[in-house]
């Protein structure tokens, strides 16, 4: 009761309504305090879920950066070319051109085959001669006037082709008819400044570089093919003779005057420059190397001697292969998925077919296995075979800008993929930089089994006994090819492993110039060389 009187006491009607009014709004203060309590404990609960999430992303993203490191230095190490192994790879190819010089078929590798060109270029040539290049995707047609020694080539004029994927394994006649029909169309063209004696036929050298089997300076029979053709009616068969069938159906008079390989055709064109050129190198879509050898150290050879007693060699080199090459699992990817599966191990190891794709397999694991371009879903270009062509490589490794953007323009207009990081750019640049230096490597180490075998890698003073090394000072390696003139890194990364295989007084000595056009000119100064006017 005293409670209740003293709360009657202290009650006027305005207290009253006071003390209502009070006692409403002590139970909404504390519902609207829930709701609040109830609303923080969401955003903490969200805060969480973010930081949480942010840490699994974080730890997702770091595990994905350390898989591609790993995957990185792996690969790294698999493709490695210390000196050592250098070294082992230069006297396999030199034990192997023993091999394949002793008789035919005597190396499994290398066909070492004799040409018949005996009468190099020495300058005195005279008249109109053309030339077609036949030598991978694309071929060439020029024409050169030379002038003899005082006007050497007074003007020349080349096309360049590129053959329909469709002719490279199609039919022999589809493919001499499409170059004999961008033949006859070229020499309709031409014009002033290029002049034929009048009355002799038009000659010209072709230049075809796949494996033959030369039985004359004119003939050859072709042994296989490589660099992506695979026209089965054509092997067994006079390539001459299908080339000149296909410019009579034309209606043209043309005659084949030299069949060579376009490394001998550089080599022709490199000697016509620099009496010291001895062996000539072709680093483009596919590759290869020839030499000048003494007869004598060629047992195969069948027939009377040359008057110089030298011959020149076509290695056929992109078939060598060795333990010793660092191959990876990009590299046999890229041979079972080409047209001859277990051939041309070298060629695919050191080529400008090949470099792009062996780029494009590893960055298609990376992504498929690390997450490389932020994954999960791979862009269907990146898995699409021969995508990535090695001149994006070389810009690709050409670039210096601080945030790699022609790195990120390459990836997007190439593979579609938008968005990068720059580690992602910079694995990239690095994975281009992994295989271009080894490609370079290998083929340092072909070009010093070369000099190895001709008495060249100890330097002019060398005491072997052999008849080349005692004759010059100086060895001049004629180099063409797309790969080499236009890679820069490749070019640097070749002529330092050369300088570290060798002594510095050999090294020295070995000159490697770089012969543009050479096989194309080259063929076209063998054809005046072996023209049937000329006058020996």
């Amino acid at each position: 009761m005293a409670i209740g009187s003293r709360a009657v006491s202290y009650a006027n009607p305005a207290c009253v309504k006071s003390v209502v009014v009070r006692s409403q709004s002590v139970p909404q203060w504390r519902a609207l305090s829930s709701q609040s309590i109830a609303h923080q404990q969401q955003q903490k609960n969200l805060t969480k879920t973010k930081k949480q999430k942010s840490s699994k992303c974080s730890n997702h993203s770091s595990t994905a950066a350390a898989q591609i490191h790993l995957l990185l230095s792996q690969f790294r190490q698999a493709s490695a070319t210390p000196l050592h192994r250098l070294r082992q790879l230069a006297d396999a190819m030199t034990a192997e051109m023993h091999s394949g010089l002793m008789s035919e078929g005597g190396s499994e590798q290398l066909k070492m085959l004799p040409t018949y060109v005996e009468n190099l270029p020495h300058g005195d040539e005279e008249g109109l001669f053309y030339a077609v290049d036949l030598g991978g995707t694309n071929f060439r047609v020029l024409r050169v006037q030379l002038g003899g020694k005082e006007k050497r080539i007074v003007k020349q004029e080349y096309q360049e082709v590129a053959i329909p994927p469709e002719l490279m394994q199609g039919t022999s006649k589809e493919l001499f008819d499409f170059i004999a029909k961008k033949l006859a169309s070229f020499v309709a063209r031409e014009g002033e400044g290029f002049e034929a004696h009048s009355g002799h036929v038009r000659e010209l050298g072709f230049a075809f570089s796949f494996p033959v089997l030369q039985t004359s300076v004119k003939s050859g029979i072709l042994v296989h093919w490589t660099k992506g053709f695979k026209i089965s009616d054509a092997i067994g068969k006079d390539i001459v003779a299908a080339f000149e069938e296909a410019i009579g159906r034309k209606g043209d008079h043309i005659r084949v005057a030299a069949l060579v390989n376009d490394t001998v055709g550089t080599l022709a064109g490199g000697r016509y420059w620099n009496e010291d050129t001895m062996l000539s190198v072709i680093l483009g879509t596919g590759t290869n190397a020839c030499y000048i050898e003494q007869v004598d150290a060629v047992p195969k050879w069948r027939g009377a001697p040359p008057k110089s007693g030298e011959v020149i060699i076509n290695m056929e080199w992109g078939n060598f292969r060795s333990p010793y090459l660092p191959r990876t699992f990009a590299d046999e990817e890229v041979d079972i998925d080409s047209v001859n599966p277990g051939d041309q191990w070298f060629e695919k190891m050191i080529s400008g077919m090949y470099l792009g794709e062996i780029v494009r397999c590893v960055l298609a694991k990376f992504a498929q296995e690390a997450a490389l371009f932020g994954g999960p879903i791979i862009s269907p270009k990146l898995l699409e075979p021969f995508s990535l062509g090695t001149p994006y490589v070389s810009k690709i490794h050409s670039d210096e800008s601080a945030d790699l953007t022609e790195v990120a323009r390459i990836l997007k207009d190439v593979f579609e993929i938008r968005r990068t990081t720059f580690q992602e750019r910079k694995i990239v640049h690095d994975i281009c930089d992994i295989i271009a230096e080894r490609g370079a490597r290998l083929a340092a180490a072909g070009i010093v089994g070369i000099l190895n075998k001709i008495g060249r890698d100890h330097g002019p003073t060398a005491t072997n006994g052999s008849y080349l090394s005692s004759r010059r000072s100086k060895t001049v390696v004629a180099m063409d090819g797309g790969l080499y003139e236009h890679y820069t890194q490749y070019q640097v990364y070749m002529r330092a492993a050369i300088d570290e295989m060798l002594s510095e007084t050999a090294a020295q000595s070995v000159v490697i110039e770089l012969s543009k056009d050479g096989s194309g000119i080259g063929t076209a100064l063998l054809a005046a060389s072996h023209s049937q006017y000329h006058t020996f």
